[in-house]
């Protein structure tokens, strides 16, 4: 792609999210995610009735009173975006690759952020973290995670949310709004051996009650059923592995079906078990109800 074909793409992307955050979104994410933070504000002296948890003791020992800690809410609002960049985001059967979906509701995101005056950060991952870049405010920060959304090429094409989640938990001090934008197909060393569990279980969860942590998964009709086709020649993505199916045999093309909704299953029993709020979308969906749906939870 030249620079050129990369500006214009940039700018209509830029147009279609920048309309879609102003116009839908910018309400729902005020009152969604606002003021959800705390942040330490001042110490005063203990008075009867507060909470001891909140007890600042390097300051009780100074004084030799009880001091307690007072928070406020936070103003300013720090948006993280966690964007899965592994080689299964470069496929897609309909209206358009998975890549392109994330790549707009990334920025349809990120425009939400600077409409309401806050921070926007990203994370690229595959099964290592491949971009790291900081939150920040302005139309020309987004611009900037928009190019990178267009053009990056990941090192790795593996999968590893886990990771991706240590390193957002170390990474991010302050607690923030999160969004983890993947296709959330998993490896199988992403199940724990015996278990039935998936081994993002704990990192999910010390990273949601961290953080306001949620999911949208993006996925092609042909990650969840295969068509009646005959021969099929497919590629993992991923590990590159090459393989032929039969997909005329009505129980190859069940087993992959069989596949999918198992994976899903334990994916929707593991944000129920964590709280995190999730939304799916198909590559050929209208993602915009998609994530009406996730602000309104």
């Amino acid at each position: 792609m030249t620079s050129e074909e990369l500006l214009q793409k940039v700018r209509r992307i830029e147009i279609k999210t920048h309309g879609l955050s102003k116009q839908i979104f910018a309400g729902e994410y005020h009152s969604q995610f606002k003021g959800k933070g705390m942040a330490f504000s001042e110490v005063r002296e203990y008075q009867p009735g507060d909470d001891v948890r909140s007890i600042d003791w390097n300051v009780t020992a100074r004084l030799n009173k009880p001091y307690i800690k007072v928070f406020e809410e936070e103003r300013e609002l720090t948006v993280m975006l966690l964007i899965d960049v592994s080689g299964s985001r470069n496929f897609g059967t309909l209206t358009q690759m998975k890549r392109d979906m994330i790549t707009e509701i990334a920025a349809t995101l990120a425009f939400s952020t600077i409409e309401n005056n806050d921070k926007v950060g990203v994370i690229f991952f595959s099964d290592k973290i491949e971009k790291y870049i900081p939150a920040k405010k302005g139309r020309q920060h987004v611009l900037r995670i928009i190019r990178e959304l267009i053009e990056f090429e990941p090192e790795s094409g593996g999968t590893d949310i886990a990771r991706a989640l240590q390193y957002f938990t170390n990474a991010q001090k302050r607690r923030c709004t999160a969004f983890l934008i993947s296709d959330l197909i998993l490896p199988e060393k992403n199940i724990t051996a015996g278990k039935g569990k998936l081994s993002i279980e704990q990192p999910l969860l010390i990273a949601q009650n961290k953080h306001d942590l949620q999911v949208i998964q993006v996925y092609d009709r042909r990650d969840a059923e295969l068509p009646d086709i005959g021969l099929l020649k497919l590629k993992d993505a991923e590990s590159g592995i090459r393989s032929w199916i039969d997909t005329s045999v009505p129980a190859v093309r069940q087993a992959y079906a069989d596949q999918w909704a198992a994976q899903q299953t334990a994916i929707e029993n593991l944000f129920a078990r964590t709280g995190t709020r999730s939304v799916s979308v198909r590559t050929d969906e209208d993602y915009v109800k998609a994530l009406m749906r996730l602000f309104r939870i």
